[in-house]
């Protein structure tokens, strides 16, 4: 393993995290003895995740099911500190503008809907699966790049509703002045959380050890900062049977 190789950690990113991550993973090297000195935070997701330098990464469970799990070896997946979910699973948080009077999801199938990509779990195929269950869908969506994107215009008024990864609304909750303009209205059901990959070939046994004895090892503070309670390893037959569901039909003006 070279100097070269590559780490990022993009999931949960954002400058109030940032030097949490830093340090997450400079324990992880330490572990290791190899790495990368730092993370690489620029450059697109998908060239990361497909890099044959690539020596950790964390993707989203869609994109993995999709597009990379013939592709990349599954090391890990991170258990978050979220109420309600499973060892290892997370879900979306719906949310909607606080004096918005509509109370149920199904009051949103017409409504604009906000998500981050459409290769995202918890922002497109969560809220879409869950929809499906009773009955309906989200119909009138609009893609905005991001999850803090979408909680922003729900709360700017330039949609009605978002569906957010329950952590990142955490974090948004946490650090953004305008979440206090929104509130939940539903979560979906929970699935399997985020994963954590390596390039073929690489040892997924000795990163996991690794990844493992970082988190034990990080501050409470830290781990707080980053949602993380520890490490679990879910199989990737767990990611392949979630459904996926139909892909956003084309937006309007």
């Amino acid at each position: 393993m070279t100097a070269t190789s590559l780490a990022s950690l993009p999931m949960y990113d954002r400058p109030e995290t940032a030097a949490a991550n830093d340090r997450l993973w400079q324990a992880i090297r330490a572990e290791l003895g190899y790495g990368p000195r730092h993370l690489t935070r620029d450059g697109d997701l998908w060239a990361h995740w497909t890099s044959s330098d690539l020596l950790l990464s964390q993707t989203c469970g869609y994109p993995f099911r999709a597009r990379l799990h013939d592709k990349v070896t599954l090391v890990a997946t991170p258990d978050f500190d979220l109420p309600d979910c499973p060892t290892g699973h997370y879900c979306s948080a719906l949310v909607v503008r606080v004096d918005d009077p509509r109370q149920a999801p199904t009051e949103f199938a017409t409504a604009r809907f906000a998500y981050n990509d459409p290769l995202s779990q918890s922002g497109w195929a969560a809220p879409q699966n869950f929809a499906a269950l009773q009955g309906f869908t989200f119909s009138n969506p609009k893609t905005t790049g991001g999850h803090r994107a979408s909680a922003l215009a729900v709360a700017e008024g330039h949609a009605d509703i978002a569906s957010l990864d329950a952590l990142t609304w955490a974090l948004i909750q946490r650090h953004d002045d305008f979440s206090c303009s929104l509130r939940e209205i539903a979560r979906t059901p929970p699935t399997p959380a985020l994963p954590y990959i390596t390039a073929p070939g690489n040892d997924a046994d000795g990163l996991f050890d690794a990844l493992e004895a970082a988190i034990g090892a990080l501050t409470a503070s830290d781990r707080h900062a980053l949602g993380l309670r520890g490490l679990t390893r879910l199989p990737a037959q767990a990611y392949l049977d979630v459904p996926n569901p139909a892909p956003p039909p084309a937006e309007t003006a």
